[in-house]
């Protein structure tokens, strides 16, 4: 399916290395202002070819709304947005039209489909995700109306690990090309990425988001809750390989003494005396910082020689081509936020039918 949401719903078009990629938004209420020097700028956090650390293909990332928008309001009808692929570079894929990389979707998609686009991964590239963030930037202008603050940021690279983002000043983020708020832990991130670079390796990462001043009551009580909704929206970015909030995993280590945020009565409004939980319980926000963690991958193309087979099952060796991120954890926060966004606006139109 290439639909994402229940009343705020996305759906994503266009391939790697075809004339555009693209996604029309349905459910967007209209007389929201549609901020285009916004959405641009989320864009452009995205793009390649941004700094050093990133792939070098040249895309501008420049969109065009196509309806849904006039006077700068929306007007309640399908919001299309088109952006246009400008450096494609296809000879680039000639060399695995019937070879399978190891980790990518080749083998997949051919199992699957019995054909595919070769040419940069096609559907299964994660340029797709310029889209996403093209929509995640209109669900933001919408959560922005009752104070809902999007921020994600890159926590860790490889073994490398910022502090908890209690203790950083999240506004920093964008100060340095590895995203990391840290100056210091953010001079490691990337010289570690660098080196790796010249290695001709790649290396994976964690992104780190955090949503602030969330309503009480988003998210649904059995399937549909908060926090499994935000699991599924992050673990279908290209390259994620787990989704943890609150405590996560580390949470096993404490007894429930320990674990439990205690409630208490803070001049009229309630809240936790701590947030083991991540702003999530019973699948329904409850008013506190929703935090969570999501680990990326080390990009599947390297610029070494590993061997595979092809479409016939006969061995060979295959060597990556091309322009290609060392690190993706960089351009994937802006991916984080947007996806975030779309999740909260969908919950956030799904709550106001919830009461008379």
């Amino acid at each position: 399916m290439n639909n994402y949401g229940t009343l705020f719903r996305i759906s994503t078009f266009g391939e790697s290395h075809g004339p555009a990629i693209g996604v029309v938004i349905d459910g967007c209420p209209a007389g929201l202002v549609i901020d285009e020097v916004f959405i641009q700028t989320e864009l452009d956090r995205r793009k390649p070819g941004q700094s050093k650390i990133t792939t070098q293909r040249n895309e501008d990332d420049t969109f065009k709304i196509l309806s849904g928008v006039f006077e700068g309001k929306s007007t309640g009808t399908p919001i299309a947005i088109v952006i246009e692929n400008q450096d494609q570079r296809s000879k680039d894929y000639s060399h695995i039209a019937n070879t399978y990389r190891p980790s990518h979707a080749d083998f997949t998609y051919d199992a699957k489909y019995g054909f595919r686009d070769y040419r940069g991964g096609g559907r299964s590239s994660a340029r797709e995700t310029a889209a996403r963030v093209a929509a995640g930037a209109i669900a933001k202008l919408l959560l922005r109306t009752i104070g809902v603050e999007i921020q994600a940021f890159v926590s860790q690279v490889g073994d490398l690990k910022a502090p908890h983002y209690t203790q950083l000043d999240l506004s920093k983020t964008e100060d340095n090309i590895v995203r990391c708020p840290d100056a210091t832990t953010a001079e490691k991130m990337i010289a570690l990425i660098d080196q790796v670079r010249l290695d001709r390796d790649t290396i994976g990462g964690v992104v780190t988001g955090v949503i602030k001043n969330t309503p009480v009551g988003l998210g649904e009580p059995v399937f549909d809750k908060l926090h499994a909704e935000l699991g599924k929206a992050m673990l279908s970015i290209n390259a994620v390989k787990g989704f943890e909030y609150g405590s996560g995993f580390e949470g096993v280590t404490l007894r429930g003494s320990q674990h439990n945020d205690e409630f208490y009565n803070d001049g009229g409004k309630i809240k936790t005396k701590t947030n083991h939980s991540g702003g999530v319980q019973g699948g329904i926000s409850n008013g506190e910082d929703i935090y969570f963690h999501v680990a990326f991958k080390p990009v599947a193309t390297i610029m070494q020689d590993q061997p595979t087979v092809d479409k016939d099952g006969k061995e060979t060796t295959v060597s990556g081509k091309g322009r290609h991120d060392p690190c993706v954890v960089p351009r994937a926060v802006p991916i984080v936020e947007a996806m975030a966004a779309l999740v909260l606006a969908d919950f956030y139109l799904r709550n106001k039918t919830v009461k008379v």
